[in-house]
């Protein structure tokens, strides 16, 4: 074999060095900004937007699972609550927030299906805006009336409200809030004939009750399980298809009127566009928090069954709620403010 001279065989040596680094190079190249961006999410804290106020019932349920989230990811999850009518301060600070998956909404049933319809100018589109990541879970409703009443059952109610039309109380935790259209729903469906007063929150309207101002309330577990408890509230009937765990012993509404449903939920949402690879991982890791003992046993405590699934499978609940709630308004000619 002919030997290489020194130089020639210095010039082939520069040249396989030269040609190992371009291939590591374009190796490197090989994985764009967007997924190495997407492999290092995330890389600081998240901001998790809530449209209620600290301490209201959307708010808690928030915590706890930012609490999980962050134990997941290592990073902090920090809440930042933005109330207002109609939960539009909080959704539009949401729509108009960066799609990098650092901002991720805390979203209430009424805020996603309610807010749309019953505002003319929302400041949010919510097909344009915001995409669906993961829905937590469903939070169904509660009829309760003063432990002193002679009403002890729905069919009770039913038949002392046909008895007197327009005389018993219904106490609404804030107006066109999901609680109070649930109990004007309630009111025809059974031909009751409620006359409604609204309040100005849960609290409110739980007082009036239990004062005796009111015949009747219908409003999230949180605000009356712990006066059902107490022995102040008796608790009549639930809003979910069918009897609720641990709530064995009061009847779902659709016992007495067939087919009567309504519940509330809470579901994350992320900006538009924000990259498919961070919403898969919001939803797995959210999925799983969903099914840890401790969380599952907290989140009963305040009426909230978790509901674990796909994006995809969000949406669809979410196009099935937006249907309802277009429903709703059209049946009880709800007018836009």
């Amino acid at each position: 074999m002919q030997a290489i001279p020194f130089g020639r065989r210095a010039l082939a040596r520069r040249f396989a060095i030269a040609a190992g680094g371009i291939a590591a190079l374009l190796l490197g190249l090989g994985a764009s900004p967007l997924a190495s961006a997407q492999q290092a999410w995330p890389a600081k804290p998240v901001r998790l937007v809530v449209p209620f106020p600290a301490g209201a019932a959307p708010d808690v349920i928030a915590r706890l699972v930012a609490d999980r989230l962050a134990r997941s990811w290592g990073q902090s999850v920090f809440i930042e609550n933005r109330p207002g009518a109609g939960a539009i301060p909080g959704m539009s600070a949401l729509a108009r927030s960066s799609n990098d998956g650092y901002t991720i909404g805390f979203v209430p049933a009424a805020a996603a299906t309610l807010t749309p319809l019953l505002y003319k100018n929302p400041q949010f589109n919510i097909d344009a805006d915001l995409a669906p990541v993961a829905l937590v879970g469903t939070s169904p409703m509660m009829v309760a009336v003063n432990a002193t009443s002679s009403v002890n059952s729905m069919a009770d109610l039913v038949r002392e409200a046909q008895a007197r039309p327009g005389k018993l109380n219904f106490a609404a935790a804030q107006a066109n809030s999901v609680p109070h259209l649930t109990g004007e729903l309630l009111s025809r469906a059974g031909h009751l004939q409620l006359f409604t007063v609204p309040y100005s929150g849960s609290p409110t309207a739980t007082n009036a009750v239990l004062a005796g101002d009111a015949q009747l309330a219908v409003d999230g577990l949180p605000a009356l399980v712990q006066h059902v408890k107490g022995g102040k509230l008796r608790a009549i009937a639930v809003t979910s298809p069918r009897r609720l765990p641990g709530f064995d012993n009061v009847p779902a509404v659709a016992e007495t009127l067939s087919g009567f449903e309504s519940v509330g939920w809470f579901m994350l949402f992320v900006p538009a566009g924000t990259p498919a690879a961070i919403v898969e991982q919001i939803n797995r890791d959210t999925n799983a928090a969903l099914q840890q003992p401790e969380l599952v046993a907290q989140l009963a405590d305040l009426g909230v069954y978790p509901s674990p699934g796909a994006p995809a499978a969000a949406a669809e609940f979410l196009r099935q709620q937006r249907e309802k709630g277009r429903a709703v308004v059209r049946d009880l000619n709800l007018q836009q403010q």
